[in-house]
Formats: C-alpha cells, structure tokens, sequence
C-alpha cells in the first residue's frame, strides 16, 4: 500500500526496532521455507470475497457464535484467536502469526493445508524453527522483501490480516475482536510480559487502521466503532455475506 514503508519507519523511531534484527529473523525464516509464495491459493480465497478479519479482542468470546454461522466468507484470523475459533470447531481459511500466541492451537492448522503466514521479526528469532512443522507457509518480513520472503505491509497481527485481504483485493473487509481497548484480550497473547508496551501496540494498530481506511478500495466494517469503518451488530454478521 502507497505509503507504508513511511509509515513503518514513524514505527520503528517509537519502539526502538532495529532493521538489522528484523532481517536476521527474515533470513531464518527465508531459509527454513521450502518453497516460495504461490499467488494463487491466496487470490482464491480472497480476491472479490466477503472476509471476516478475526482479532484476539476481549469481544472476540462472544463473536464466536455469530462467526459460526457464517459459511460463505473467508475468515482470515490473527494468532491467539485461533485458539477461540478451535473451541468452537470453527476453521480459519488463513492464519497470520508472529507466532505470539498459542503454539499448539497454531500447530493444530499447521498440519493441514490451511495457509499459515508467519511473520519475522527481531523478537521470534527464537521460535522461527515450528515452520518446519507446518504444511503450507507463506513468511513476511518487515524489512525489504528478497528470497521467499513477502511484504503485504502492518504491524500487529490484527492489522496484517487487513493488510493481506487488501492486497488481495477483498471487496468487504469485516472486523471481528479488533477492540483496541485498555483491557487485553485473553487469547491476544500466550503471556504478556509488557502490559503497557502491549496497550501501546495495540493503540498504533488502531491508528494504523484508521489510516488504512483513507487508503483502501474495499468496502470495511468493524463490530467496534474505529474512524472509517461501518460499525455493524454481531447479529448482523449473516446478512453481510448477501450484501
């Protein structure tokens, strides 16, 4: 998306990450891949489709009935939410992860032929290794894309999610358990160890959408009010896939 490298750099001056870890962590990740991005199982599955971005939000419980009963849209879900979604026996058409969130819900999808799109960065340089496990992964970077290694743009895993579906050319994006609030969900994170570097992340993300906003092509929804969205009721979630 126009814009974004800039954007990514007002990031990097406020959390203090460095480019040079960030690449180490792609170039891992780069290696342990065998082999590269296929185009197509992603346009598939998202090109001119109704998608469902699913977060890890403290409303995300809740959501988790009315997102069932949605068969006609692809679900793109970020990292802890996909332990919800196992619960309740609902699949994620795409996973996005930093691999934050819970590891066995995450090798759970690994092992079937859903797309896992993990990221790298300086801070899972450790935890990069699991992708030999899965079936069928995509790896993003926030540095520059080289190698096997992809670039569709944001921050958080929630605003990856909307990022991929754009890039894709979704024709409605819908935010599910995206809250941004002051409370912390319980599947947003395995362990939080930074409250406040947490909130502060998920304050950015929020900024972050709201500028994507100006920017996109899609038709965007959300279930919680944030600045360029349609705000639309969970009971509601059904009727979109008709719109």
């Amino acid at each position: 998306m126009y814009g974004w490298k800039t954007k990514f750099k007002e990031i990097r001056k406020e959390f203090g990450y460095r480019e040079k870890d960030d690449f180490l962590s792609a170039k891992k990740l780069n290696s342990l891949l065998e082999k590269r991005f296929s185009k197509k199982q992603l346009q598939e599955k998202i090109t001119d489709k109704t998608v469902f971005i699913i977060g890890a939000g403290p409303s995300l419980s809740k959501s988790l009935t009315y997102i069932k009963k949605c068969k006609n849209v692809t679900k793109i879900v970020a990292d802890g939410a996909v332990e919800a979604l196992s619960k309740k026996d609902i699949k994620p058409d795409i996973l996005v992860t930093d691999l934050d969130g819970d590891l066995n819900s995450i090798r759970k999808i690994g092992r079937t032929k859903i797309p896992i799109i993990v990221h790298a960065h300086g801070d899972n340089h450790d935890k990069l290794e699991i992708v030999k496990e899965f079936a069928n992964v995509v790896g993003t970077t926030q540095t520059e894309e080289f190698g096997k290694m992809k670039n569709f743009g944001g921050f958080t895993d929630g605003d990856r999610c909307v990022f991929l579906a754009e890039f894709f050319n979704a024709d409605k994006i819908v935010l599910i358990g995206m809250d941004f609030g002051q409370k912390i969900g319980k599947y947003s994170k395995h362990k939080v160890i930074n409250r406040k570097t947490k909130l502060k992340k998920l304050k950015f993300g929020k900024r972050i959408l709201e500028w994507f906003a100006i920017k996109s092509k899609a038709d965007l929804y959300s279930t919680k009010k944030i600045k360029g969205y349609k705000m639309i009721r969970l009971v509601d979630l059904q009727c979109i896939e008709n719109f």
